[in-house]
């Protein structure tokens, strides 16, 4: 099961990477609901989050955490939403959004954003991550 999210990991295809272990990477949604909204996403290659090997699952929301951190020091935001939904692309990940209040959260309000502001927040988060 070969997604996009996989040609990311191999480096097949460019993308915004803000952190990256041996385990996980993380990096911008390019169809974001708000500025600053970060995909993290285990390396192996399964659809749904909860049949991840456990120890994959515990290592991708500490690897979440970690982003989220960044996210925060990164964005001006009240916190940092996660969602899983998992519907869009058939490889486990986790949304992460920086947010002020509940709408911030709908999926149907993607944002116009260009690749020059997409590198800008990208840069701007991986410096926040420790």
């Amino acid at each position: 099961m070969s997604s996009i999210f996989s040609k990311i990991i191999r480096r097949q295809i460019p993308a915004y990477i803000v952190a990256e272990n041996d385990d996980n990477i993380a990096f911008m949604d390019i169809f974001p609901i708000q500025r600053g909204h970060v995909l993290v996403v285990p390396k192996i290659e399964i659809d749904n989050i909860f049949d991840l090997p456990l120890q994959s699952y515990i290592s991708l929301f500490s690897f979440a955490r970690e982003v989220s951190d960044g996210i925060k020091r990164a964005i001006s935001c009240n916190r940092v939403g996660i969602s899983v939904i998992g519907l869009e692309v058939p490889h486990a990940h986790i949304h992460l959004v920086p947010i002020n209040k509940l709408n911030d959260m709908d999926f149907n309000n993607k944002k116009n954003i260009s690749t020059k502001e997409l590198l800008l927040l990208s840069q701007k988060i991986v410096k926040q991550i420790k």
